[in-house]
């Protein structure tokens, strides 16, 4: 009967894996699903997933998706049984189903949300979340945080965010970039990152970006000169992994699947800039989503 397409909506706690990808030697997300995918299956290969966001060592996901091709008698309901028994208990597969005509985890989603976030000195930590916050010994003002996010919005080139990758581009179209102080009891201060894609350390150097304004330590006019920046600003602080979570990953409907995996290869210019590939590069990261 040949195999049929499965997807797959996770949720992991990122701390102890080495990132989504496979790795020889690393406890990987990809790694512990595809093992037991492949031993449900009963595949003479390796399953090979596809996923929204391959997320980085540290990073968590609550509304992480991925792909899969199975054998067509596989039925979806009973397979995610068997999942759930056998995943590690940092693992969730919150929902599998058999994926409409056109569906690609990856080229078929349209933006990917990440929310980062962060304890200052006016929060109360709890230390039984510690592995999900990063703490900073300063006042952050989120309002100000919004202020210089909305800078920034738009399509541009990222790439004084991005860690450069050979041959991948740095282009995307930011969405949303918010921070507010939400009333869960500590006084976390979230930063929510929206974009259509997002090149590998974007999101937590855009957290670090943020932070600086936002703690008076640098200014909007600093903001504004390192975004015009043509490549990577060593001025910016990389935020550590913990605090970030691919939060969702939303898609076109069903009957525009097919059109926007097209689309998603296709080039991405800047409006006064040249082409650039946006092909398979580094995405979820991630035109995909990567961010580590």
């Amino acid at each position: 009967m040949g195999d049929r397409r499965f997807r797959l909506d996770l949720s992991y706690d990122g701390s102890h894996f080495h990132g989504w990808a496979m790795q020889p030697g690393q406890r990987t997300v990809e790694g512990e699903l595809a093992t037991w995918l492949t031993r449900i299956a009963g595949t003479a290969q390796p399953v090979r997933l596809v996923v929204a966001g391959r997320t980085d060592a540290g990073v968590h996901a609550r509304g992480q998706v991925a792909h899969a091709d199975l054998p067509a008698t596989m039925d979806a309901a009973e397979l995610k049984r068997r999942l759930l028994r056998a995943l590690p208990p940092d693992i969730v597969v919150r929902r599998l189903t058999v994926a409409p005509p056109g569906f690609d985890a990856r080229f078929a989603a349209i933006w990917r949300r990440y929310v980062y976030r962060l304890w200052d000195l006016s929060s109360h930590p709890d230390p039984l979340l510690r592995g999900m916050v990063t703490t900073k010994s300063l006042d952050l003002d989120p309002e100000l945080m919004t202020a210089a996010g909305s800078r920034l919005l738009g399509l541009r080139d990222f790439a004084p965010f991005c860690r450069r990758r050979e041959g991948a581009t740095t282009i995307r179209t930011l969405l949303q970039c918010e921070a507010r102080r939400v009333a869960d009891g500590c006084g976390t201060i979230e930063l929510t990152v929206r974009a259509d894609a997002f090149c590998h350390s974007m999101v937590r150097s855009l957290t670090g970006a943020l932070v600086a304004v936002g703690s008076g330590t640098q200014s909007m006019d600093w903001l504004d000169e390192v975004a015009a920046g043509p490549t990577r600003a060593g001025s910016v602080t990389v935020m550590p992994a913990r605090g970030l979570c691919l939060e969702q990953v939303a898609y076109a409907p069903d009957h525009e699947l097919a059109q926007r995996a097209r689309a998603a290869h296709a080039r991405r210019t800047l409006p006064a800039g040249p082409e650039t590939t946006t092909g398979p590069v580094d995405s979820d990261d991630c035109g995909c989503g990567f961010e580590g």
